[in-house]
């Protein structure tokens, strides 16, 4: 970058060495008094006298050609060549404007607006010339003590429409304070107040023709696109723009960033258009001049290159050399910003009027206007060489008509460039009218002075062009910003070939930028052409948009469009195409499958519709059943020898905390809460124990019983009398229930969301609170029923006819085996399966002690009548040794 800076640098350091040589006045005198200039510049140009001058710089001839300098004599002057009839029209409408200023009877009244415009030849050289006789003249001769005589400094400039010679030019003529107002130079850099202060423009800035193409990409999603762009201030500024503020604003990335050649350099165009064809980017924009482009596409339609969309900058979008029926199969399609078009009523009236004058040069009779007369009509003014006229061609008369030929400039349908020639005009007009309304005393300059015509200096007149704001008669507004650009609007052109094989230029859209409202993008996407066999946008991007339930993960080492999507994983979100991060999903809620948004997680406990849930309730209830109808029959045989002989108000106890036992267990079906929590576990304790303390006194009076039989053992039944078991009974089913209210009062279960087994589940289930207090509860239970079991066991071979120890031996069996199964059963189950593991526990011991106790005796007492006798009791019992 340094290394351009001084290239760039290297011409305007050279030409302002060249204008302190050229405007020294230290020379040989002519006389005592006068001085005479080192040198003079041949242009071509055209001057009207007037009360103010104002100059312009125009494109009237497109090439130059400089003589070698060898310096054995004095070097000859540059020659231009290659009329360029868009430039000479532009030049015309400033001469068109002044003279409808001039005619303004409100608009500067009595003063006359002069102009003197040259031609630059579209070389930094000869415009630079050109600026410096603007602003001091270039008379062969001036006399230092009488009224200065020659062509006047001009007051402001209109031009230069190139961005490298407007730099140039402005950062000298900004020394001397002359405002100078471009109606085609865009380069960004050129806003730089610091450096160049008196520079003015018509046409917007680099800086938002970019922000106004990255509005279109984003309007079409082209993410991913190519940029070429000239080897020039115009064309590495707008690379500069692009490759940081397509990312800042648009989130795309350059494809690539290509200089294009300004000579036909055709191994460097072939490499770029391969480079083109190789790129997956559909998307190309042309950020450079005419002359670069034509090159390019020339290319292009050698390599047949097809299927891209080109996006095309102001300086080519409306060329007529791109606009041939060859090149339609390459270029049709395309969009681009063209300068906004405007309408100036009485233009053309004005230059079908234009003629050559032969007597005097004034007005339009100058060298300029000859060319164009020579140019148009193919003559000569000036007599041409010996066989000329023979060989066909024609003296001009300066009398020919302009109606009947066909020329370019009497076109004045799509006025762009013209249109802020017209506005640069008539700013420096108004900048005027305003510096000469200002009244004596109350004047923005020093002691509240005002500018005045016999006096007038051009930083007056800058002071004044800052605050200008008018309307055109077209609608629209100009003004200038405390940069110098102008309020800034351009139209979105379409190029499309017409069935009837007609090229048309239409208009599909403006983007501008308002006060109020800032940037604003309008396009009626119905009207725009697109040039695939879809007619439809194309796609042009590195990756594809990364759909919700994804997020973007940006590839190592490849611009920040280009990316991976990966799925956001379990319990996580994106609701949003090109998400960079998923969100996680609160506590209750869970990703759907598809990751795009929450779910309410599935909730899961031991329910009342479940299958299980069913079984076990069925079961349950039916143990209830079955334990009523044992009472019931117990109780309606209670005066039996059967029921009588086995202690009858225990087996009563017995059976209805057997029943307890089967109706705790419906606590644990169906989602838990806090009282179901509390109880399931207390009552489930108290029942069992109180089940089982019924058993240990059952057979603790039989051990005594049998003891009380031997001689001397009567005295042992004092202790196990009806009393005796009741308070035993109570006593033990007491402790169980004081320690389930420490467990509950210290450390209550209570309802617990557990999301440990599935993380999309939410598993209802009650913690136990404290896991010594539910373990002191189990063991309690335990170790009642092991010394029911050893005390059973103990008395299993009794010598008594219907020895019930035998029965609760192994109803203790039974009892102890469930519940030794049910502790790593338990552990293992997860979920709802560990509360059914528990209620099923509950059931089986329940049914275990049920029948093993108590079905014998309904056997009997139902179906063996016969032997529910007391001789039938008492007489089938057997001693064994």
């Amino acid at each position: 970058m340094l290394g351009f800076l001084v290239v760039k640098m290297f011409p305007l350091m050279y030409y302002m060495l060249l204008y302190s040589y050229f405007s020294s006045a230290v020379s040989f005198p002519l006389s005592p008094s006068s001085c005479r200039l080192r040198g003079h510049f041949h242009l071509n140009g055209m001057h009207k006298a007037g009360d103010v001058v104002l100059g312009g710089l125009f494109e009237i001839n497109f090439f130059s050609l400089f003589p070698d300098l060898s310096f054995t004599s004095e070097p000859q002057q540059p020659t231009c060549y290659g009329f360029y009839i868009p430039g000479f029209r532009t030049a015309m409408t400033m001469t068109f404007a002044i003279d409808e200023i001039n005619r303004n009877s409100n608009l500067l009244p009595n003063v006359t607006l002069g102009y003197s415009l040259y031609d630059n030849c579209y070389k930094l050289q000869i415009g630079f010339h050109a600026a410096m006789s603007l602003i001091s003249g270039q008379e062969e001769q001036f006399i230092l003590d009488e009224t200065c005589v020659g062509t006047s400094p001009v007051m402001g400039i209109v031009g230069d429409s190139s961005s490298t010679s407007s730099i140039a030019i402005s950062s000298i003529i900004g020394s001397y304070s002359v405002p100078m107002v471009s109606y085609f130079a865009t380069c960004s850099c050129l806003s730089d107040r610091q450096k160049i202060p008196s520079f003015f423009r018509t046409i917007p800035s680099d800086a938002f023709q970019v922000h106004a193409m990255i509005q279109i990409l984003n309007h079409f999603g082209w993410t991913w696109a190519g940029l070429l762009v000239s080897d020039d201030d115009y064309g590495l500024h707008a690379a500069q723009s692009f490759q940081s503020d397509f990312v800042r604003y648009g989130g795309g990335c350059l494809a690539y960033v290509e200089i294009l050649p300004w000579a036909k350099d055709r191994a460097e165009l072939r490499r770029i258009v391969d480079m083109i064809r190789k790129s997956t980017a559909r998307v190309v924009i042309g950020f450079a001049h005419e002359s670069n482009m034509i090159n390019l596409i020339e290319e292009v339609l050698r390599q047949n290159v097809t299927g891209l969309q080109w996006i095309a900058s102001e300086s080519w979008i409306a060329a007529t050399a791109f606009q041939t029926p060859h090149l339609m199969p390459y270029l049709a399609g395309t969009l681009g910003i063209a300068i906004r078009r405007g309408e100036i009523p009485g233009l053309r009236e004005f230059l079908l009027q234009i003629r050559p004058d032969l007597h005097h040069n004034n007005s339009y009779g100058n060298n300029i206007v000859k060319l164009f007369w020579e140019f148009t009509f193919q003559c000569r003014f000036t007599p041409p060489p010996a066989g000329w006229v023979e060989a066909g061609g024609t003296l001009c008369t300066g009398q020919e008509n302009l109606e009947g030929v066909e020329t370019e400039l009497l076109n004045v349908s799509d006025l762009r460039p013209e249109y802020n020639v017209y506005k640069a005009v008539y700013a420096l007009a108004y900048a005027l009218d305003d510096m000469l309304q200002c009244e004596p005393g109350v004047g923005p300059f020093s002691g509240h002075s005002c500018g005045n015509l016999k006096e007038l200096e051009p930083w007056q007149v800058l002071y004044y062009l800052q605050k200008v704001n008018f309307i055109t008669s077209f609608g629209d507004q100009v003004s200038f910003d405390e940069n110098g650009d102008a309020l800034p609007i351009y139209d979105i052109m379409n190029l499309l070939q017409l069935p009837d094989g007609t090229i048309k230029l239409q208009n599909v859209g403006e983007v501008k930028r308002s006060a109020f409202k800032g940037e604003e993008l309008t396009i009626d996407d119905d009207k725009i052409f697109w040039n695939l066999k879809s007619q439809k946008p194309p796609q042009s991007v590195c990756s594809e948009s990364c759909p919700p339930g994804t997020r973007m993960a940006t590839k190592k080492g490849e611009p920040v469009c280009c990316f991976d999507c990966i799925p956001c994983s379990e319990g996580k979100i994106s609701n949003e195409t090109d998400s960079m991060e998923c969100t996680s999903c609160p506590e209750d809620f869970w990703s759907s499958p598809q990751r795009d948004h929450c779910v309410l997680k599935k909730t899961e406990f031991l329910s009342y519709h479940d299958p299980p849930g069913i079984c076990l309730t069925v079961t349950s209830l039916l143990g209830t059943c079955m334990c009523a109808i044992v009472l019931g029959i117990f109780i309606y045989h209670h005066s039996t020898p059967m029921v009588r002989a086995n202690n009858s108000e225990l087996s009563f106890m017995l059976l209805v905390s057997l029943k307890l036992c089967f109706l705790c267990s419906l606590l644990f079906i169906g989602r838990p809460r806090l009282w179901t929590c509390q109880l399931r576990h207390a009552a489930f304790g108290i029942s069992f124990v109180l089940c089982v303390s019924c058993i240990l006194v059952k057979t603790m009076v039989v051990l005594a019983v049998f003891n009380a039989s031997k001689p001397g053992g009567g005295a042992s039944l004092k202790w196990f009398g009806v009393l005796q078991q009741r308070g035993t009974v109570i006593v033990l089913t007491s402790i169980q229930a004081a320690i389930c209210t420490a467990w509950i009062v210290s450390a209550s279960p209570t309802p617990y969301k557990n999301t440990q087994y599935n993380n999309d589940q939410i598993v209802y289930e009650c913690a136990v609170g404290s896991t010594v207090g539910f373990a002191v509860l189990l063991g309690y239970i335990g170790f009642l029923s092991i010394l029911s079991f050893l005390i059973a066991f103990i008395a299993r071979n009794l010598p008594d006819t219907f020895n019930e120890a035998k029965l609760i031996t192994f109803s203790m069996l039974i009892f102890c085996a469930v519940w030794v199964a049910f502790v790593p059963a338990y552990i293992s189950s997860p979920g709802k399966y560990a509360d059914a593991v528990e209620v099923f526990a509950i059931l089986a011991s329940s049914f275990g002690l049920l029948v093993a106790l108590f079905g014998p005796k309904c056997y009997i007492i139902l179906l063996r009548p016969e032997r529910n006798t007391k001789k039938a009791i008492m007489g089938r019992g057997t001693t064994k040794s």
